[in-house]
């Protein structure tokens, strides 16, 4: 046999050898596999990597982090939202995690200016009349706000008819108070060492579309 014909056989087996390797690390192809999954770049991703479709209307988290889902409750802020989207819930309490305390303290401080804004006329003047009556005893209040231990959404209401708005929260906070004479200073009720536990439930109310996002303290209670 001629010297190049078995040099071509060679490398015609070479070849042969090389195709079979090829088609076991790569697999065959017959037109029906997918095609790679383009990036926004071009580039192809890898087919073990999962894709997820993101489903609309699903659960509104800001609410349902808050309230059950499905509740009359969740029925009523998603109605709070649909007529004001940028209102959250979440971002709601904690603004009112904020002004119970700055109330609450203005109250007990007989600072009833400084919260003007925040209250309703109802509710300023509750507060007014507790305030004045403690003066005209000669009575003053020194307190300190610890902390807030709970906080709860407990109601919610919506009247579509003037796009009132209302929530009601719990709060349990911790303070320390004591009642002085205000000309001595005298401990008249209270220890200043002692951490007490105040249990509120207020009700804040505003127009869902208004252009202040600002609600006021409109009902109170225990």
């Amino acid at each position: 046999m001629e010297p190049a014909v078995i040099q071509l056989l060679i490398l015609a087996g070479i070849a042969v050898f090389l195709i079979l390797r090829l088609r076991a690390v790569l697999g065959t192809r017959d037109g029906f596999e997918s095609k790679p999954v383009q990036r926004g770049d071009g580039a192809s991703e890898p087919l073990s990597k999962p894709r997820f479709e993101v489903i609309e209307g699903g659960p509104d988290t800001d609410i349902t982090d808050h309230v059950p889902e499905g509740s009359d409750m969740a029925r009523t802020l998603a109605r709070m939202k649909a007529v004001d989207p940028d209102f959250s819930v979440g971002e709601f309490l904690q603004g009112a995690r904020g002004a119970y305390e700055m109330i609450l303290m203005a109250f007990e401080s007989s600072d009833m200016d400084s919260i003007l804004p925040f209250l309703s006329r109802d509710v300023f003047n509750s507060f007014d009349e507790v305030v004045q009556s403690r003066e005209q005893q000669g009575l003053r209040v020194d307190a300190t706000f610890v902390g807030l231990r709970e906080l709860e959404l407990i109601g919610a209401v919506f009247d579509e008819t003037n796009n009132e708005g209302e929530i009601t929260v719990k709060f349990l906070g911790e303070l320390t108070s004591v009642v002085r004479k205000a000309d001595s200073g005298e401990i008249v009720e209270g220890d200043p060492n002692e951490i007490k536990r105040q249990r509120d439930v207020w009700t804040f109310g505003r127009d869902m579309t208004s252009d202040s996002p600002n609600w006021k303290l409109v009902a109170t209670g225990e």
